[in-house]
């Protein structure tokens, strides 16, 4: 995350404070699997201090304890889980085999598998132990979602998990999708991204308008591509009737006011856009790296959208920063399931 200039730094805090305001208001539970990281102890700190979210920490007690006093760290209001409690890694072992039995998984193989941290956190979700979910800083976003998609699995009706993030600009927030999942999203792919990044921004107190992105507005540009978003576009507009969706559409006809008078006039949405849905993961990736870097943005996330439960993931380069508004965003996320 990065947010240098002033103006945007004020913006980006008064939305963080907000955030914090409705984590506040009906504090979730989340799980933090990767306990003997300073820096998940270094955001439990923040988050347990800002009482914004109550967390659960796998680990070692006497260890995490140990960690926490050497980094000064109050971790008291924690509660710290020992991922090798027998009981419950046999409770969850039955759990998960009845889950996975179409895969003819056997109990013992479920029990091996309660002992990836990952595994364990997520069943943790799944029995109602936790609401929501935050790892990556050590593990791959691979044993980050793998589990998720076992037995959280989608919300009824989409198939698709993508990767949003909250753009915080100098006077806005914009939600960019896909920027961290699907690499070559097919039509479908792009429906399910749109609807889930529209409730995304809906989630977050930002009006969706939808700009389904390409490198042509209306008709000016011809080709397969063009082709897709005619035809995600027109899907959107079929599954949710009232959503303000424009494609294909340019980023510049987009964002810029004066530019959509000239590229596409009457539309509610050019111009106006808060929601920019990516033909493919390049682009999203590479855009919203680059609105980061140069416009001195404060990128949140990814916030994975599409799951029946929040499961969110880090990058392995994640500043404490990110972890704290990460475990905010899960937090919120989990208030609406």
């Amino acid at each position: 995350m990065t947010c240098c200039d002033e103006t945007s730094a004020s913006f980006s805090d008064e939305f963080l404070d907000g955030l914090k305001r409705v984590a506040r208001a009906d504090k979730r539970t989340i799980v933090l699997p990767e306990g003997t990281d300073d820096r998940i102890l270094t955001a439990a700190h923040t988050i347990l201090s800002e009482d914004v979210a109550n967390l659960i920490i796998l680990g070692d007690r006497d260890t995490i304890e140990t960690q926490a006093q050497q980094l000064g760290l109050d971790l008291t209001k924690a509660q710290i889980q020992d991922p090798q409690d027998p009981a419950l890694i046999e409770s969850f072992a039955h759990q998960y085999a009845l889950l996975r039995k179409e895969k003819n998984l056997t109990l013992d193989e479920a029990r091996t598998t309660m002992n990836n941290l990952s595994f364990f956190a997520t069943m943790m979700i799944h029995e109602g132990l936790a609401d929501g979910m935050v790892s990556g800083a050590v593990n791959t976003t691979a044993d980050t979602i793998r589990p998720a998609l076992q037995f959280i699995k989608t919300k009824p009706g989409v198939a698709t998990v993508s990767g949003a993030f909250l753009m915080c600009l100098a006077d806005r927030v914009l939600v960019f999708a896909d920027c961290a999942v699907t690499p070559n999203p097919s039509v479908d792919n792009l429906v399910d991204i749109a609807v889930a990044s529209a409730d995304t921004a809906t989630a977050f107190g930002i009006e969706p308008r939808v700009a389904m992105l390409s490198y042509s507005t209306g008709t000016s540009g011809a080709g397969p591509d063009v082709d897709k978003i005619v035809e995600a576009t027109t899907a959107v507009r079929q599954r949710k009737a009232h959503l303000a969706v424009e494609g294909p559409i340019q980023f510049d006809a987009a964002i810029d006011e004066q530019v959509a008078k000239t590229k596409l006039p009457g539309s509610t949405v050019a111009g106006h856009a808060t929601v920019f849905i990516f033909p493919d993961l390049n682009s999203g990736n590479i855009t919203y790296k680059a609105v980061q870097r140069t416009a001195q943005a404060l990128a949140i996330g990814p916030i994975l959208q599409g799951l029946n439960r929040p499961v969110n993931d880090l990058s392995r380069g994640a500043l404490v920063d990110d972890i704290v508004n990460t475990i905010i965003i899960t937090a919120i996320q989990s208030q609406g399931q």
